[in-house]
């Protein structure tokens, strides 16, 4: 069965969305996601064995490198606090990061994604404030600054 990423990375945000307002536990909400996906071809269609781990695995590796991920947001969303970007572009740069620095996904495909996602579950300029985050951040990365210090 073909993993459709697309699908996958939107429904990771919602999960880390849910996750990060509501103030709850990630297993929980994993849990809760799972047995509420439809089986059938309804709204997100079926989830693959595949496509739970892939949401798994990125939900817990962003939360195991929280502080590097966000010290790589802070650093390059310059004059922005954490604080100040909205939660789904915030959340949305997190899974684009962690893909970049923990997964085989090439950048550009992850940046694309990325910039969807906050274009369709955000605003237009949220779409241009991601791609600048992760295009300054692939540029540090194509220049061998990994991680650079705030």
């Amino acid at each position: 069965m073909k993993v459709e990423r697309r699908k996958t990375r939107e429904l990771a945000v919602q999960i880390l969305f849910q996750v990060e307002v509501g103030h709850l536990p990630l297993d929980e909400v994993l849990a809760t996601a799972r047995e509420e996906m439809p089986t059938g071809e309804e709204q997100w269609g079926y989830v693959s064995p595949e496509e739970w781990a892939y949401i798994s695995d990125c939900a817990h590796g962003i939360e195991e490198h929280r502080a590097e991920l966000d010290a790589i947001i802070t650093r390059l969303a310059e004059g922005w606090t954490l604080e100040r970007i909205a939660n789904i572009d915030r959340i949305t740069l997190l899974l684009a990061l962690y893909e970049m620095l923990h997964r085989d996904t090439p950048a550009p495909i992850v940046i694309n994604a990325a910039v969807d996602i906050a274009k369709k579950y955000s605003t237009e300029d949220s779409g241009r404030f991601v791609n600048g985050i992760l295009g300054a951040f692939l540029r540090e990365r194509r220049a061998g600054v990994r991680d650079a210090p705030a």
